[in-house]
């Protein structure tokens, strides 16, 4: 398993994507270059990088260390961890053996904006929101922000139905005294097909569900081909849920639309009732993709530990955010005192 890192042929500084232009960027020198102009190079250096990675276990983590390419530090990573960055010399690694062979996306969004303007968008947002502590947004905490590619599934596929039924029309109209009812019952029959496109679900099990899926919708038309490159200076993750185990839910949900559609196209009646509906899947075809995400997690306390999420495409934010009871209690005392006064002048002045 390869620990790499990409160089300028300039001035051979460690390159990083820079989100800004869209291409890879020199720190040292500025140089930029397009991804698809490294890409033999990125095969070569993984080739000439390869090495066994060893595996080592401690009470509570198992994980995999690594040696920097750079400066010859070790780098341990879990077992989903694909893309790092050196703790020592802040150098952007790949651990491309994570995502080889199988483990090869299919796809990616790379991210659209830097940490700056992601800091930028946080502080933007947290500073709307009155009751979050201070400490959350200091300096320190900010520095932890972290842009993270996470695993997904892709999966579009198109089922086939068909409904059997009844529909009862029913009229009621009067003359005089008499009520009549008139009750026409019709044979219902539907056929159809439909496609489903971009279901996406989330592939990393340690993953909290509601803040990856909380950042979405992304612009799926704007994938790419996978290369490597577009993770240097980024956390990556692997996979480790397989397909396997969302075709059922996948299935299922599909199923329940195509089913919900039938029935809803039987329209026009007093009553419907349905007899049978039954619908399969026809067509599936899956894509592994990975989405960017800008991360922040904090621990309060209370030890609870609070997350934060931010669409690396669009900037759309999720998560739970924490609470000073301080500046609360403090912002209702205040608001207690201030009604306390106006009603005190309001007194005196119906008394005057």
């Amino acid at each position: 398993m390869a620990a790499v890192s990409y160089h300028c042929p300039n001035c051979g500084g460690e390159l990083r994507f820079d989100p800004n232009i869209q291409r890879y960027q020199c720190d040292y020198c500025g140089s930029d270059f397009e991804i698809e102009e490294k890409k033999e190079e990125e095969k070569e250096t993984e080739e000439r990088h390869f090495s066994g990675a060893r595996q080592t276990k401690g009470a509570e983590f198992e994980g995999t260390v690594y040696t920097c390419p750079s400066c010859g530090a070790e780098i341990v990573t879990d077992e989903t961890m694909a893309a790092t960055v050196c703790y020592y010399c802040h150098t952007p690694v790949v651990l491309s053996g994570k995502l080889s062979g199988e483990y090869m996306p299919d796809e990616i969004i790379p991210f659209a904006f830097d940490k700056k303007e992601a800091e930028k968008r946080f502080l933007q947002f947290v500073k709307t929101k009155k009751y979050v502590p201070s400490s959350f947004f200091q300096k320190k905490q900010i520095e932890m922000l972290r842009g993270v590619y996470f695993p997904f599934w892709i999966c579009e596929c198109k089922t086939e139905g068909n409904l059997r039924g009844e529909g009862i029309r029913i009229r009621v109209w009067r003359q005089g005294d008499i009520e009549f009812t008139e009750r026409t019952t019709y044979h219902v029959e539907r056929e159809g097909q439909a496609d489903f496109k971009n279901i996406v679900k989330n592939a990393l099990g340690k993953a909290k569900n509601d803040l990856t899926q909380g950042v979405h919708p992304f612009d799926l038309t704007k994938v790419k081909p996978f290369s490597m490159g577009y993770l240097a200076g980024f956390q990556a993750e692997k996979r480790d849920i397989e397909k396997r185990e969302l075709e059922d839910e996948i299935e299922r949900e599909a199923r329940n639309h195509t089913k919900k559609m039938l029935e809803q196209s039987v329209s026009g009646y007093s009553v419907k009732n349905i007899d049978s509906c039954s619908v399969h899947t026809i067509e599936e075809k899956w894509k592994y993709v990975l989405l960017p995400v800008w991360t922040l997690t904090y621990k309060g306390k209370n030890n609870e530990v609070y997350y934060y999420a931010m669409n690396g495409q669009n900037g759309k934010v999720c998560g739970k955010l924490p609470v000073s009871y301080k500046k609360l209690w403090l912002h209702s005392g205040i608001l207690a005192a201030a009604v306390m006064i106006f009603g005190m002048i309001g007194g005196y002045l119906l008394r005057s």
